[in-house]
């Protein structure tokens, strides 16, 4: 699929909406940009996404990115699904507030598997985590 004359997915709405009532709206993970080279999303961090010692949970992290790297996969494989089969993440700064911005982009796609990376950001710029994730192509029924 081919991006939109201002470079996004023509998919991004569509998808947009179906997010609202998955596990990835009820986080509040917004979808900040969608196309074929790179996609972004962002959530502002509210109490509800703190661990116990005050910092943004590891898992909302591993969300983000994980969600991201799946939509750049969506992206390369449009007549296909795809499925996380490896996920691997590094926490490097802790966080507490503001918004948080995780950019993915494709590594490598072969005929079943699909390499990407990704890096969440504070809004100020600064690297919190970053994370690689494979990726399963499962051909969709005809």
């Amino acid at each position: 699929m081919k991006a939109d004359s201002d470079g996004t997915h023509p998919d991004m709405e569509h998808w947009g909406k179906i997010a609202e009532s998955t596990f990835w709206g009820f986080l509040g993970c917004e979808l900040e940009s969608l196309s074929e080279k790179k996609v972004v999303v962002s959530i502002d961090i509210k109490p509800h996404h703190l661990n116990l010692i005050g910092i943004l949970h590891g898992g909302v992290h591993a969300t983000l990115i994980d969600s991201a790297m799946g939509l750049i996969a969506m992206i390369a494989r449009p007549q296909d699904n795809v499925v996380t089969s490896n996920l691997s993440i590094n926490y490097l700064a802790p966080t507490e507030t503001g918004r948080v911005i995780v950019t993915a982009e494709l590594i490598h796609s072969s005929r079943k598997m699909i390499t990407t990376q990704s890096f969440a950001r504070t809004e100020k710029g600064d690297l919190c985590a970053f994370g690689t994730g494979t990726f399963r192509v499962i051909n969709k029924p005809v």
